[in-house]
């Protein structure tokens, strides 16, 4: 039986970035990938070789953002790997019905030219919205970059700049109470707090919804933060796609001497008096780990489906029940439709110029279809009467995705995981058929044809993934490539439950990471570094605790 000191389920790029840590550390490590290649929802593949040789395509991540609010790409020095982030620039564009358009850069004073051409007292509104929630992100990155019960690793990583930053965010009773508000409340309602015109609140209210619910949700302010982070510290995709990011993490990883296996299917983590001592696979072969195993999967899969439930109630009788109940994932995933084109999207209505395809695209009419968009989904209806859509020309930046002169498209459509009223139909019981699918795909289509007409005469060939066959692909459970849904209740303390939130779990050397830790999903590799320095601090308490000290201390006199 081979041993190894730690064994990781999963090996998306958070999986990978934890092992990276762990091998510098001096640990060996073990990926075990279920998928015939590594990068979970983080991959570039050629997945039309038939009717489009020559094309690739990002099957689910695209545009990076949260991954430049920390030093995973310093730490690792993952350009010495083969990375290379190309940045976007313009970040948006968002066409509106009446023949505007919402064009933004990262420079935030291009930008406010562009929407002063229509309403000046619009643009002055967002320079201060951006600067607010500009403060805001820096305020946190402190936060986002270290474990959530780490009182030392989260001060140790304020330097004066960022407290600053929180100081102008909650440094005083009113700041405060005004911030507590805002969180409190929904993006729908601060969006209209600040702004007047559709054309700019729509595509804030797209970019807010990323986070997987309707703008009108309470709770989910937070996510008006997306588009202040395109211009700081802007938005970038690795040359060679999304998988370029992973490529560079196995090159890594295997260089220091890791080893990740594919197709290697986890079924059971072995578990004795209490504590984690290594995995089976479909296969029957059984590994064992000397120090810990890590679970880059969510901790609903992990507890069960991966592990007896006698096991877990050893420890803590009440989990199981609440593992259950308590994570919520409310029905809303994607169906998304990659297309092979002979010439790129022109969007002929609103004066194209082919800046306009580098960043992202967002056909978001009004707040209320971006509200139907997301709202439909949790009922179980499919929005497609009118869709609204997230599309990305990725071969506009980077040639090397299509053959030379044809390019890609990248469309997001927001759908419900289970059908209402189609039960027990369908791939997996949610309703969802290749027919049906495909009826979808023809009306996401034909809405983005009212505004770049030549999309249908210049497609090639087109995929069409359900969210029954998203799910599947990447074992997310119901479709959730967050793992789980990225609401208030489900962050920082609470992400995935208050007793899982700081990476490990009651059964000893048995640790969690991924996108359904803190801080969550995105392309990020901060959960796979923050659940790293929990192993190691574990591991090693008093040489970390000194080593954490001496940074705390040093962060006090550190300006940037």
């Amino acid at each position: 039986m081979q041993e190894y000191d730690v064994i990781i389920i999963g090996a998306g790029h958070n999986g990978l970035v934890c092992a990276a840590y762990l091998l510098n550390a001096g640990y060996s490590v073990l990926l075990l990938e279920k998928r015939p290649v590594p990068g979970g929802a983080a991959t570039t593949e050629e997945c039309i070789p038939d009717q489009a040789p020559g094309f690739k395509f990002n099957l689910c991540a695209i545009d990076h953002e949260f991954i430049h609010l920390g030093p995973v790409v310093e730490e690792l020095q993952l350009t010495k790997y083969g990375l290379e982030y190309l940045e976007c620039d313009p970040v948006v564009f968002c066409p509106h019905p009446d023949g505007k358009y919402f064009l933004a850069h990262k420079s935030l004073e291009k930008t406010c030219a562009e929407i002063a051409k229509y309403n000046q007292r619009d643009a002055q509104k967002y320079a201060e919205f951006t600067h607010y929630w500009q403060q805001v992100v820096n305020a946190m990155i402190p936060m986002f970059n270290a474990p959530p019960k780490s009182i030392i690793d989260i001060f140790g990583n304020y330097n004066t700049n960022t407290f600053k930053d929180l100081f102008s965010v909650v440094g005083s009773t009113q700041k405060s109470m005004d911030f507590v508000r805002t969180m409190l409340n929904s993006a729908e309602d601060i969006i209209n707090e600040w702004f007047d015109e559709e054309f700019l609140k729509a595509p804030l209210a797209r970019l807010a919804s990323e986070l997987g619910a309707p703008p009108s949700q309470k709770n989910l302010a937070i996510g008006v933060m997306m588009m202040s982070m395109r211009h700081n510290p802007g938005m970038a995709r690795p040359r060679g796609g999304t998988g370029a990011l992973v490529q560079a993490l196995v090159n890594l990883v295997t260089k220091k001497g890791g080893v990740i296996l594919t197709e290697q299917q986890v079924e059971k983590v072995l578990i004795n008096n209490n504590k984690a001592e290594g995995v089976r696979v479909k296969s029957g072969q059984e590994y064992r780990a000397k120090y810990g195993v890590i679970s880059n999967i969510d901790a609903q899969r992990l507890f069960l489906q991966m592990t007896d439930k006698s096991d877990i109630d050893d420890v803590d009788s009440g989990l199981w029940e609440r593992l259950e109940r308590r994570i919520v994932n409310n029905n809303e995933t994607i169906l998304k439709i990659d297309l092979a084109l002979d010439q790129p999207l022109i969007f002929e209505h609103h004066h194209h110029r082919d800046e306009y395809l580098i960043g992202s695209i967002l056909i978001a009419d009004s707040m209320n279809h971006v509200e139907q968009a997301h709202s439909k989904c949790t009922l179980g209806e499919i929005p497609d009467s009118d869709p609204s859509m997230y599309v990305v020309v990725p071969s506009m930046l980077d040639p090397s995705l299509a053959p030379s002169g044809k390019h890609t498209a990248w469309i997001e459509f927001f759908a419900p995981y289970q059908i209402a009223g189609a039960e027990g139909t369908g791939l997996n019981g949610t309703g969802w058929t290749d027919e049906l699918k495909n009826k979808v795909a023809d009306k996401v289509v034909d809405k983005l044809a009212t505004y770049a007409p030549n999309v249908k005469q210049a497609t090639i060939a087109r995929r069409v993934e359900s969210p029954a066959e998203l799910g599947e692909r990447l074992g997310a459970y119901k479709g959730n490539y967050y793992h789980i849904d990225m609401t208030l209740d489900q962050m920082v303390f609470f992400r995935p439950l208050p007793e899982l939130a700081n990476y490990k779990t009651p059964i000893d050397n048995l640790f969690l990471t991924g996108a359904g830790t803190h801080p969550g999903g995105s392309i990020s590799g901060m959960p796979g570094r923050n659940c790293a320095r929990v192993f190691l601090q574990s591991k090693h308490p008093i040489s970390h605790a000194f080593k954490d000290m001496g940074s705390t201390i040093k962060s006090i006199f550190r300006v940037s």
